[in-house]
């Protein structure tokens, strides 16, 4: 379990083989992983850069294995019977996509089932899976491993809710501290006897001792798990919030104190039609609620946010050595796209010199926007030349990119947007440009620009032949351009470069470099 990746052949624990071998496994391993939960099973197969991987395949079946656990003290026997069949299909799929053998692992239902080690034995023999079956500190760690994949940076409460236990652990300094793990469920609080009133007692109870050991006024709260993200996804509806991409939603106190309220106040069949949450799920969602409104409560932490990424995240995660761990989701992500799908790999890191003086002495954290933009920029080459600009918008604001914040999100998929379109007046996306404050969106729009600009500019090195000098306090923009550049200054170029000016506020001026 100390992820050194021996070959153990007979080991039950998912770290009998190394998951990335060498560099070029790391960034192309296809790598498939099954969890077994007390209310879903699931398959994920992981491909593409390894720090920031894609989800290659995703399903799910809610087959609810600990229903029913609380009282009879054994899984449910439909919920049994649904499982396996998924796994046997899950095992065939694997062995089809290149992803076999499957990290297995099995969760509270199977830990805590007086049949679960029976049921464990079966799934071996019908299927060739090997379920490690790991305790709740374990999962809790997992968990918040799963969480440093998307946020290397992350600080506060990891909280994981399955369908029969809910685990904290804290991050702190890029580690993993503190865990606990408790029975609060909602598949075993349904269990619990006393009405509502025994219910609340029971809520608070378990969460006082769960919290104990764990700092109070955490930075950040991290939400992992379907429950927390079907109660995430009501915190949308109700405020109307325009991009529903739910790993980075960021949610205060107070606001997710109303969603509660909302939705005790509202017909949960109405509520799952809005927000297309499935009905088992949505069953779930009551319980969930009031778990989560006397954590928050406990807890007091300054926000809350949703983690996409968890457990099977984690398993991954564990796997990664330490240098591998340090580098930034994002831009490995952003790498990893312009090299199997742009036009000209390595072209991006050319038009990122070319256009990074225009943004002076800027940190670390807009850097790495820009950069993002540049790898990103040709990506979308293939698509009908009257959609790249929507393509490239969809691609930065929804796909599965770690390390980003809905603004930077929103960020990078207004640059993009100008890197094939010069107007961005009348789109389709206008609702989700009000998450960035109007210096940003001019920001974004000048990057576009300064992309669109170099990329016809040059199709080799403009960063080689031509060289870009802002002035804010003149309000000039200079092109210093070499001598054999001076033929690609076209009309086309000349009318692009004056694009960029205006939306930068500047006058312009050009010059033949002297040497």
């Amino acid at each position: 379990m100390d992820g050194s990746g021996e070959d153990r052949p007979d080991a039950w624990d998912p770290f009998g083989r190394p998951l990335f071998g060498g560099p070029e496994a790391r960034a192309l391993s296809r790598v498939g992983v099954v969890d077994i939960g007390s209310n879903s099973v699931r398959l994920v197969v992981f491909d593409g850069a390894a720090r920031s991987p894609a989800y290659f395949f995703n399903e799910k079946l809610m087959c609810g294995l600990g229903a029913g656990l609380g009282e009879t003290g054994r899984l449910s026997p439909e919920g049994r019977r649904r499982a396996l069949g998924a796994l046997k299909r899950f095992a065939l799929l694997g062995q089809a996509m290149g992803a076999a053998p499957l990290t297995v692992v099995a969760t509270a239902a199977m830990r805590d089932a007086e049949d679960g080690p029976e049921f464990r034995a079966q799934i071996e023999r019908e299927t060739g899976l090997k379920p490690w079956v790991i305790d709740g500190t374990e999962e809790a760690r997992l968990s918040a491993q799963g969480v440093l994949l998307g946020w290397p940076g992350a600080e506060g409460i990891v909280c994981d809710i399955g369908g029969s236990s809910m685990e904290l652990a804290e991050l702190r300094g890029g580690m993993v501290g503190a865990r606990a793990t408790s029975p609060l469920g909602p598949l075993k609080l349904r269990d619990i006897q006393g009405g509502k009133k025994g219910l609340t007692a029971y809520i608070a109870q378990e969460i006082e001792k769960l919290a104990a050991g764990l700092p109070q006024a955490p930075r950040r709260l991290y939400l992992v798990g379907g429950s927390w993200r079907a109660i995430a996804r009501l915190d949308m509806e109700r405020r109307g919030y325009p991009l529903t991409v739910l790993h980075e939603y960021r949610m205060t106190r107070k606001s997710l104190s109303a969603t509660i309220d909302w939705i005790e106040a509202n017909d949960p069949d109405e509520l799952r039609a809005r927000t297309g949450t499935s009905a088992d799920r949505m069953s779930l969602v009551p319980l969930a609620c009031q778990v989560l409104k006397k954590l928050v409560a406990h807890l007091k932490p300054r926000e809350i946010a949703v983690s996409s990424y968890g457990i099977r995240e984690g398993l991954l995660y564990e796997q990664m050595p330490s240098e591998l761990r340090a580098r930034d989701p994002l831009t490995e992500a952003c790498r990893f796209a312009e090299a199997t799908s742009a036009r000209i790999p390595g072209f991006g890191k050319r038009l990122y010199n070319f256009v990074l003086p225009l943004f002076g002495a800027i940190g670390p954290e807009k850097k790495r926007l820009v950069k993002a933009a540049c790898l990103l920029h040709d990506t979308a080459w293939r698509a009908h030349p009257d959609y790249r600009h929507e393509v490239c918008f969809d691609t930065a604001t929804r796909a599965n990119l770690g390390g980003l914040e809905h603004w930077e999100r929103v960020f990078l998929g207004v640059s993009l947007l100008h890197r094939y379109k010069n107007s961005r007046a009348g789109s389709r996306f206008e609702p989700l440009f009000n998450l960035l404050e109007p210096a940003q969106l001019r920001e974004a729009e000048m990057l576009g620009k300064a992309m669109r600009f170099g990329a016809m500019f040059s199709s080799e090195a403009p960063d080689t032949l031509a060289e870009l000098r802002h002035f804010p306090k003149k309000k000039r923009l200079e092109l210093i351009l070499a001598a054999p550049a001076e033929p690609l200054f076209g009309e086309v170029a000349e009318a692009r470069f004056a694009s960029l000016a205006k939306a930068m506020g500047v006058e312009t001026t050009v010059k033949l470099r002297k040497h």
